[in-house]
């Protein structure tokens, strides 16, 4: 086979043979989930009667997830199935199976916009331990008034940006 020869995509993946990234994005997502709620890969492939090994190739996106085992590990992680596919970047929405098979297809287009940030503070193990912090809190409605000042906090850091902006 030569090099200019590029195989047409086999069971969603690239070209080149490299996971799909749409499959790797939701991969992370579920790794992200899980990891929030404290559950190991053994505990999560036990919810789902998997092993771990399973577990751990959908959440590097070697292999892909159907939709029924979609719906599942949606269950199991109390998300709905939409929590798999936001933040997803346009360039991974634009690597559907179907833009390799389909010669003159158009790229998809998120119906909603991203914000360009240098890191997903989704990702961030900040973001994780500060997400398993605020469960860990026995009182539950201070933990309510926590979330309540947080939120009013960003709203007002928005506003002076805003007005900060608006003078420039």
């Amino acid at each position: 086979m030569s090099a200019d020869i590029v195989k047409k995509s086999s069971r969603g993946r690239t070209p080149t043979g490299e996971p799909n990234p749409i499959d790797v994005h939701v991969g992370n997502r579920i790794r992200l989930r899980r990891t929030l709620l404290g559950l190991s890969q053994e505990k999560l492939a036990s919810l789902l009667g998997l092993t771990f090994q399973q577990v751990q190739k959908y959440e590097r996106g070697m292999n892909r997830v159907g939709a029924s085992r979609l719906w599942d590990i949606g269950k199991v992680l109390e998300v709905p199935i939409g929590f798999f596919y936001e933040d997803m970047d346009e360039e991974v929405a634009k690597q559907s199976p179907r833009m390799f098979s389909l010669p003159d297809s158009t790229p998809l287009t998120l119906a909603e916009e991203t914000e360009n940030l240098d890191v997903d503070p989704m990702h961030r193990q900040e973001t994780i331990e500060l997400v398993k912090a605020y469960y860990k809190i026995p009182n539950r409605k201070a933990a309510k008034c926590l979330y309540d000042l947080i939120i009013a906090m960003s709203k007002t850091a928005y506003s002076n940006n805003h007005e900060e902006n608006a003078k420039k």
